[in-house]
């Protein structure tokens, strides 16, 4: 099971993907739920600076693929293997809240062996970036769905991982903000970062560098 490149002419880089480094492997991964199996022998390569989509309907899987991939389940089958830093963006917004934006910065940033103050910084141009100004002193309880959403993208991309694997982020984004969500995504991508996003949005899949479709029964590539 495979995937194809879909990107167009005008989205690649300057290297072509065969050029680049391997950042994620995952290799015939299988997963079961009882006696349900989600996962059949999935494969998926992903190099540096590229962007690949992960599609299918409820229940096919994409959630469980990328915690795999993150390190957070084990495969019944199959291995992963990930050269460099993960950042993990989960569906829903994983954040506490009695801690401010500005303590989710610092307490994730200086996890990733940022100082105090380059964490603050670095979040709060993550957050620029998706239209968003951070006020000091609110709680991360009392922000809005989309906000908090906003709040687990900049947490996932603190740091510069290598890999970002982010799960339908962009839940509760009105329509500049998903457009800033992707304009972000290029760029990470031209920063040479590899990207993985679980989506329904299928008018963005022209964007990309290649999407693997998890629907049972369906040919696994899409251009």
């Amino acid at each position: 099971m495979g995937y194809s490149a879909g990107a167009r002419e005008e989205f690649r880089g300057t290297a072509e993907p065969a050029d680049r480094k391997i950042v994620l492997h995952a290799r015939g991964i299988v997963k079961r739920y009882r006696r349900r199996r989600v996962l059949t022998g999935v494969d998926l390569v992903v190099r540096a600076g590229e962007v690949a989509a992960i599609v299918g309907g409820n229940g096919a899987g994409k959630s469980t693929l990328l915690k795999i991939c993150a390190g957070l389940i084990s495969p019944d089958k199959g291995r992963v293997t990930v050269s460099g830093s993960v950042g993990y963006c989960p569906q829903n917004a994983g954040v506490m809240g009695f801690l401010t934006p500005g303590e989710h910065f610092t307490l994730f940033g200086t996890g990733r062996g940022l100082s105090r103050r380059e964490s603050d910084r670095r979040g709060r141009r993550l957050a620029g970036e998706l239209d968003w100004s951070p006020a000091r002193g609110v709680l991360a309880k009392d922000l809005s769905g989309g906000t908090r959403q906003k709040l687990n993208v900049v947490l996932s991309a603190l740091g510069d991982p290598d890999l970002l694997l982010l799960d339908e982020p962009y839940q509760g984004f009105d329509r500049g903000s998903y457009v800033d969500f992707w304009r972000s995504v290029w760029a990470w991508r031209e920063a040479g970062r590899a990207v993985v996003v679980v989506t329904h949005m299928l008018n963005r899949l022209d964007r990309v560098d290649q999407v693997l479709d998890l629907t049972p029964g369906k040919d696994r590539g899409i251009r």
